[in-house]
């Protein structure tokens, strides 16, 4: 896809909220003279043309079409819009299953849910993933592009390997929303796959570079960590919508569950209590923290927690 003076339409508004300019989906002077700047200040060409090598500098390449003929396929909702990228078809099982669970999971394999899709579909675990990916910040602050962008990966009725409980029917028959964040930080500022993003998270007013508003400091340390990265705001309520979203369209009962495992215990054990029968014998949204005692995803991030309640 190449751009310049007088394009339009969608990739037009993607380039224009990475700019940080006036999402009008015309490519006009203001958005060409932008463009070039951003060109001689990251060492490109300035001639305020947008093709392959710019997306790619950019980081946009995942999110726009290749092809002129083709747009990105944008699907919308009442209250909430997402893409269609799916993995190829031998990455999933096709089902179509009757979805009677729903489980929340956090990935951090990165903040790019095109990425993260693209990933599953290369690695060597077989058909590993989950109907819909959220994208998010990443760690250190420095890029928000995917913060709240939805992928829908597998086709609707499809489902992959995500929950590590066997080829039983919770797995075959539940739907999963994987979001993009890096999870625990370590005491030496560090996330698990060894990404530095704090100098002392003993010490919360140590960060560095307006970090702190990616990193929260739980009430209490969950599986052993005080100190995680931060789920977004955009992601929470754009997770609220999608979770009733597939509600509706599958006629779960989210409210079933983990909801009211975390009225009646509290959500620092009820997302720490693992019991596979439990899950199995109440149909409804559960934490993937519920069925395997070595997940951490997810978290009981406060406002995470008032979500889930106010559903």
């Amino acid at each position: 896809m190449i751009l310049k003076i007088n394009s339009t339409g969608e990739n037009v508004k993607i380039l224009q909220r990475f700019l940080g300019i006036l999402e009008d989906g015309i490519f006009g002077k203001i958005t060409e003279q932008k463009v070039k700047d951003w060109q001689s200040k990251n060492g490109l060409v300035s001639d305020g043309i947008v093709g392959p090598i710019t997306w790619k500098a950019m980081g946009l390449h995942e999110l726009v079409s290749t092809d002129m003929q083709e747009k990105p396929n944008f699907v919308s909702k009442p209250n909430l819009t997402y893409v269609q990228h799916f993995m190829p078809p031998t990455e999933y099982m096709p089902g179509p299953t009757k979805k009677e669970w729903l489980f929340l999971h956090h990935t951090a394999g990165g903040h790019n849910p095109y990425f993260v899709a693209d990933m599953w579909a290369k690695d060597d675990r077989g058909k590993v993933g989950t109907e819909f990916i959220m994208g998010g910040r990443e760690c250190t602050g420095r890029d928000d592009r995917f913060d709240g962008v939805v992928v829908q990966c597998i086709p609707t009725g499809g489902y992959g390997w995500h929950l590590g409980t066997g080829n039983n029917p919770m797995h075959r028959n539940s739907v999963g929303i994987e979001v993009c964040n890096f999870g625990y930080v370590t005491k030496g500022g560090y996330t698990w796959n060894g990404k530095w993003v704090a100098k002392n998270p003993d010490n919360f007013y140590n960060y560095v570079g307006g970090m702190v508003t990616h990193i929260t400091e739980l009430a209490q340390p969950f599986r052993g960590f005080k100190f995680w990265h931060r789920y977004s705001d955009k992601q929470i309520a754009a997770l609220k919508d999608f979770i009733l979203f597939i509600a509706n369209r599958d006629g779960i009962d989210v409210r079933k569950g983990l909801i009211e495992l975390i009225k009646k215990e509290g959500e620092f054990k009820a997302f720490d209590k693992m019991d596979v029968a439990m899950c199995e014998n109440a149909k409804g949204m559960w934490s993937h923290t519920n069925v395997l005692r070595g997940k951490v995803d997810m978290f009981p991030q406060s406002e995470l927690i008032q979500m889930l309640l106010s559903i």
